[in-house]
């Protein structure tokens, strides 16, 4: 009986009015509404309603995804903007939403608010996107796409042999394919194929 003494003592500490019970139930409690909320806000911002809330997006490189294998197919699977742009894992999430922050400033500065300054910025944007892309072996194509699912046997003639040759040196997605969602960038050189 000492020991729940003790333990009611300490649950009612440092004041018989708020004890570290009281304590630590507002603050589990508030924790977890701050969780949910920034949890939620987190994925808010990966829905493609989002991504096209800005008309700098939405009139140009939205545009251009509806164009895309990405937007319609025969399969009727569609990618929207987070699947290619932001990691599912989530501390790459979160790394990736506070390089976003970035291109908040940017909006707001308004260096890229015309589309005559963003056609200007494209092909600066679209080679920090493939770097990024390629130094992480093109982690957000292979949440979907893999060497190990692809079925060579179906695809064109052509395609199966440099797929094959890719799956060999070990190439990543965006070496070959930096065009599959959006057009090529203004003063862009096919250097590296």
């Amino acid at each position: 009986m000492k020991w729940l003494r003790a333990a009611w003592s300490w649950f009612m500490s440092p004041s018989m009015r708020f004890g570290w019970g009281a304590i630590f139930a507002v603050g589990g409690v508030a924790g977890i509404i701050f969780w949910g909320g920034f949890n939620t806000f987190m994925e808010h911002t990966n829905t493609l309603g989002f991504c096209i809330s800005c008309h700098e997006m939405r009139d140009t490189v939205y545009q251009e995804y509806k164009q895309s294998v990405h937007y319609q197919n025969p399969s009727g699977v569609r990618a929207i903007c987070a699947d290619c742009h932001v990691p599912k894992d989530w501390t790459a999430k979160l790394v990736r939403k506070i390089k976003a922050s970035n291109e908040l400033y940017h909006k707001i500065a308004g260096t890229i608010d015309t589309p005559e300054k963003f056609e200007a910025k494209r092909l600066e944007l679209a080679e920090n996107v493939w770097a990024e892309m390629k130094s992480n072996d093109s982690r957000e194509c292979r949440n979907c796409h893999s060497y190990d699912a692809m079925h060579f046997e179906k695809q064109r003639p052509r395609s199966a042999e440099k797929m094959r040759v890719a799956f060999e040196e070990g190439k990543t997605c965006i070496e070959c394919h930096k065009f599959i969602a959006h057009k090529r960038p203004a003063g862009y050189e096919d250097d590296d194929r």
